[in-house]
């Protein structure tokens, strides 16, 4: 996992490159004083995840999310700040973790965690990945393969599978995250499995959807992921 750190207090990035060191999954790729530096390195190293400090002269953190966000696959993002009440700004530019200073190993090891870093499922994404899912108290799983697309449903993700749906306990963003090779997001809600895509259809008022192999559904597709929709259709 290639990761970008962004703040401009010099202590408090060596903190955390310090708390970092010992994760096996993780490569800091670069580390950035503020936020159009943050947008520079972003664009250039095409990090998997950013560790963001929220409190930055000029383009402060939430700015620079906005930014990240309108980009075709957008990294992950983790907020850092000492001040807890951004947190629910956090939550409404979906950020995939927040962390309050001063960074504990603790606080960020249950963020990585909540990303999915552990290797046995990068080992999993890597060879057949599946997604597990839970019925009546019964753990199931689905190959990634059979997996039509996930949507985003208040605070759960559904997914649609060959044979049925159910909702799972991985974030939009993780599972972007986990199979960047496997999933497009198509809408700010929705991830679809590239494999299944078939054609892209303009309604009427300049609207957009795609049709999926073996999915009856038509999708909708967002003006922002529209590029990139079109980029895989013609590769």
């Amino acid at each position: 996992m290639n990761v970008l750190i962004v703040d401009d207090e010099p202590l408090a990035r060596m903190r955390l490159k310090r708390l970092l060191a010992n994760e096996n999954s993780i490569t800091i790729k670069a580390e950035a004083a503020n936020g159009n530096e943050a947008l520079k390195l972003a664009n250039k190293y095409n990090p998997d995840l950013i560790f963001l400090d929220v409190d930055m002269p000029g383009i402060n953190g939430l700015q620079v999310a906005y930014e990240l966000n309108s980009l075709a696959l957008p990294p992950a993002i983790v907020f850092i700040t000492a001040h807890p009440e951004h947190a629910l700004d956090a939550l409404q530019l979906s950020a995939a973790g927040y962390l309050v200073k001063p960074v504990t190993e603790q606080s960020l090891a249950k963020v990585l965690e909540q990303l999915g870093r552990i290797n046995k499922a990068h080992v999993q994404k890597q060879q057949s990945p599946k997604i597990s899912y839970q019925v009546a108290g019964v753990i199931k799983s689905v190959d990634l393969e059979n997996i039509f697309y996930f949507n985003a449903q208040e605070k759960y993700t559904n997914m649609v599978f060959e044979g049925g749906e159910a909702f799972v306990e991985q974030s939009l963003k993780q599972l972007e995250l986990l199979y960047p090779a496997q999933l497009l997001r198509i809408h700010r809600n929705t991830l679809v499995n590239k494999n299944k895509l078939l054609c892209l259809k303009t309604q009427r008022a300049g609207l957009h959807t795609i049709e999926l192999a073996g999915c009856t559904e038509p999708l909708a597709v967002s003006r922002r992921e529209l590029k990139a929709v079109k980029n895989i259709l013609n590769a």
